[in-house]
C-alpha cells in the first residue's frame, strides 16, 4: 500500500494532450499551483502524429511528440506539478473531490479538469500498427494532403468514413471506401453525396487482412483484402490507408458519476466546459467528436482553466 500522504490542490488535472497542458498553463499562470496527473501516454493522440501542419503559429512542418514536449515544458515552466501516474478511481461526491492512482496515492482538489482524450479504433493487425505514421492513419483532415494525386483507401461505414472519403477526394486521385456490409450505416444525405463523387468506388463486403508495403524508405503501397460473402482474398494497390470505424472516449473512469452521451463522451453545459458536477471540467476529445483538431482541444483547455478559476473564487 503507498503510505504516501495525501496530494491536494486547488486544480486536478487528469490527462495530458493539447487539452491538459493548455489548462495547466492557464491555471498555473493564475497562481493556482495545478497538479496534472499526465496517464499512460503523455501528450495523447498527437505523440503518434507525426507531421502537424496544421498548428496555428508554425509555418514549417512540426511532429506532433515535438509539439507535446513544448506544451509540457511551458506548463511546468510557470508552475505546474506534473505526476507520472494513472488515476484508477474518482469521487465527485466528496468535497474536496478526490482521485486514486493506481498505487494508491491520493489526490484531493477543488476543482477537476478532465482531458483524458479519446483513442482512434484500430483493426489491430500486426502490419497496421507497423506502419501507422507511415500511410496509415486515422485522421483525413490531419493526413489528406500528403496523398495529393494517389490513391487511398477508407475503411469504415459510417458518417465518419464517408465524410473522410469524400474530404479525401479532394487530393487523392482515387479514393476506395472499403465496408464490411452490404450497405452504409451513414445518414442518407451523405450517402447521396457520395454515390455521386465519380473518384469515390465502395468495395462491399469486404475486411482488410494485411497492409502490405516497402521498409526503406517505410511507405504503404497495397493491401490484402477479403471478400466476406466469397472468402476470396486479392491485392489492392493503394498509396495511403484512412481506418474510420471510431472513437473511444477514455471517460470509464468516470462511469455513474459525470453525465454522458450514448458513446461514452462526456456532456458539458452549452458554451462551456463544466460537466453537471460544479467545479468538474472537461476538455478535449474527451467531450469533443465532432472537431477532434490540437488546436481545439487546446482552446477548451484554456476555457476550462478559466471557468475553473472562476468557480474557486466564487467558491
Amino acid at each position: 500500500m503507498n503510505q504516501n500522504p495525501t496530494k491536494h490542490t486547488k486544480v486536478l488535472i487528469i490527462g495530458s494532450g493539447p487539452a491538459g497542458y493548455t489548462a495547466a498553463v492557464y491555471a498555473a499562470r493564475a497562481m493556482l499551483k495545478p497538479i496534472m496527473v499526465t496517464g499512460m501516454e503523455p501528450g495523447g493522440q498527437l505523440t503518434t502524429t507525426t507531421d502537424v501542419e496544421n498548428y496555428p503559429g508554425f509555418a514549417e512542418v512540426i511532429q506532433g511528440p515535438w509539439l507535446m514536449e513544448q506544451m509540457k515544458e511551458q506548463a511546468q515552466a510557470v508552475g505546474t506539478e506534473m505526476i507520472q501516474d494513472h488515476i484508477s478511481s474518482v469521487n465527485f461526491k466528496s468535497k474536496p473531490f478526490e482521485a486514486i492512482g493506481d498505487g494508491g496515492q491520493k489526490y484531493t482538489a477543488d476543482t477537476i479538469i478532465i482531458s483524458t482524450g479519446a483513442q482512434a479504433r484500430w483493426l489491430n493487425i500486426e502490419s497496421e500498427q507497423k506502419f501507422r505514421g507511415f500511410g496509415v492513419s486515422a485522421c483525413a483532415t490531419c493526413d489528406g494532403f500528403f496523398f495529393k494525386n494517389k490513391t487511398v483507401a477508407v475503411v469504415g461505414g459510417g458518417n465518419a468514413a464517408v465524410e473522410e472519403a469524400m474530404f479525401l477526394t479532394k487530393f487523392a486521385s482515387k479514393v476506395k471506401l472499403i465496408h464490411r456490409r452490404n450497405e452504409l450505416r451513414a445518414e442518407k444525405m451523405l450517402q447521396k453525396k457520395l454515390m455521386d463523387n465519380k473518384k469515390i468506388e465502395i468495395v462491399w463486403d469486404t475486411v482488410v487482412e494485411d497492409v502490405l508495403g516497402n521498409k526503406d524508405p517505410k511507405n504503404v503501397t497495397g493491401l490484402k483484402v477479403k471478400n466476406v460473402k466469397t472468402n476470396q482474398s486479392e491485392e489492392m494497390k493503394i498509396d495511403g490507408l484512412f481506418i474510420a470505424i471510431g472513437h473511444d472516449p477514455a471517460t470509464q473512469l468516470f462511469k455513474d458519476q459525470l453525465k454522458m452521451d450514448k458513446e461514452g463522451y462526456l456532456v458539458t453545459k452549452p458554451d462551456s466546459t463544466e460537466t453537471n458536477v460544479p467545479g468538474v471540467f472537461a476538455a478535449g476529445d474527451v467531450k469533443d467528436k465532432i472537431f477532434r483538431q490540437a488546436v481545439t482541444a487546446a482552446g477548451m483547455g484554456c476555457m476550462a482553466a478559466l471557468e475553473a478559476e472562476k468557480h474557486l473564487s466564487h467558491n
